[in-house]
């Protein structure tokens, strides 16, 4: 097995796929028998610039452990975060001396956000591995309670699995303090009882709504805007369905799919245009119609009326674009 490992998270991703490369990063060293006192971290900072070195102060820790391992004798372990951070020095330091490591003396995890610069890549290329955290979807949630439950001695069945996404998603670090709240309660978990308990859920990703939305699941997108309500104004909720209605209104009028990829002003490392572009022809033209007056009268309720309307008039608009998009 390797003993550099570089951990890759997406840009686009969150504290739970934080907290999953972390987890990658101690089980690799792990496996080089590395216990956790045996592990030098290194929280690559932000800005600043190195005094009259190469090296900032926060990062030089990292070089004596590549260079020497540990001066006792036995395996030193070396954990760097947020390696993008890294100025273009010390990104030319990290990458010799990873080409010079120990390997029987080393092991190396390193955490990047939107993958590690050129050199430090093409170094792990040469002596480890790279792995990539992938975005944890709400399918992939379940699974991962039923592991923590049971090491908190815990018994979910499937109704409060629900429960617990419906009220945290895929924020873990929520999942786990709900989780370690119920344990000292102890007794059997049901559904209502979490629904009862925890009342708010964190901030989530809104397009989880505009995917409900587009699918036609009225139900599941109303319960969504119930969500997005604890933490997002309507306002913010009724442009992401515009910038939605616009992309399917280009992709509608857009003649092939370069086309539309150049309308939309999408880089080629983006993968939305596709799934704009599959659902082309699934909505008539004239629902699309229906649903820019629809957006038109919803965005003068919000900006001209009492903010007791707004809600139901968010409700009402959620159900007509579901059925619209849904072809009903």
């Amino acid at each position: 097995m390797s003993a550099v490992l570089a951990i890759v998270i997406p840009s686009s991703s969150g504290p739970s796929e934080r907290d999953e490369a972390l987890r990658l990063a101690k089980e690799h060293l792990a496996g080089h028998g590395i216990g956790a006192d045996d592990v030098v971290r290194v929280d690559v900072p932000t800005g600043g610039t190195a005094d009259g070195g190469a090296l900032r102060g926060d990062v030089e820790a990292m070089v004596p452990v590549l260079q020497s391992g540990s001066l006792f004798g036995g395996r030193q372990g070396l954990l760097v975060t947020d390696i993008q951070n890294l100025t273009a020095a010390e990104v030319e330091v990290l990458a010799d001396l990873l080409l010079a490591v120990d390997p029987e003396a080393v092991a190396v995890a390193l955490v990047s956000v939107g993958g590690p610069k050129a050199p430090v890549a093409k170094a792990v290329k040469q002596v480890g591995r790279s792995v990539t955290v992938r975005r944890l979807q709400e399918r992939d949630v379940p699974k991962r309670l039923v592991e923590m439950a049971a090491a908190r001695g815990l018994e979910l069945g499937r109704d409060a699995q629900e429960a617990l996404v419906q009220r945290f998603g895929t924020d873990l670090g929520s999942l786990e303090s709900a989780l370690d709240q119920l344990a000292e309660a102890g007794g059997r978990i049901t559904g209502e009882e979490i629904l009862r308990r925890f009342k708010n859920r964190p901030d989530e990703p809104i397009w989880h709504y505009t995917d409900a939305v587009a699918a036609g699941r009225v139900d599941e997108a109303l319960r969504r805007l119930g969500d997005l309500f604890v933490h997002t104004h309507p306002l913010q909720i009724l442009a992401t369905l515009e910038h939605d209605l616009r992309r399917r209104a280009l992709a509608s009028s857009s003649p092939d799919f370069e086309t539309f990829r150049e309308r939309v002003g999408a880089r080629p490392s983006d993968r939305w245009p596709e799934h704009v572009w599959r659902r082309r022809g699934r909505v008539k033209d004239s629902s699309l119609r229906r649903a820019l007056e629809a957006l038109g009268r919803a965005d003068r309720v919000l900006k001209s009326a009492p903010e007791e309307l707004h809600r139901v008039t968010m409700e009402r608009l959620t159900v007509a674009l579901a059925r619209w998009y849904a072809g009903r």
